[in-house]
């Protein structure tokens, strides 16, 4: 309704969109290159996996070597409270 259209993005085109190649480079280095998958629930419980260590753990140079989505453990005091 709005006229928005989809762009296309040549395959291997990191100027076009860094962000997306830049994921892809990481997951054949760190983790495709490296496995040979011999069934799909191999591969889905490998990726997944991956995909949590990405998120949770590997650090990351442009968040100030952070992670972007760390584990956090929030402790609840199960205490009853007086009010």
């Amino acid at each position: 309704a709005v006229g928005a259209k989809t762009a296309f993005i040549a395959p291997g085109s990191p100027w076009e969109n860094g962000y997306c190649e830049s994921f892809n480079a990481r997951f054949r280095d760190e983790l495709l290159n490296g496995e040979v998958f011999t069934t799909l629930r191999e591969a889905q419980i490998l990726i997944e996996r991956w995909r949590r260590h990405y998120n949770t753990v590997r650090l990351h140079s442009a968040l100030g070597y952070r992670p972007p989505a760390p584990k956090s453990i929030v402790l609840i005091d199960q205490r009853p409270t007086m009010h």
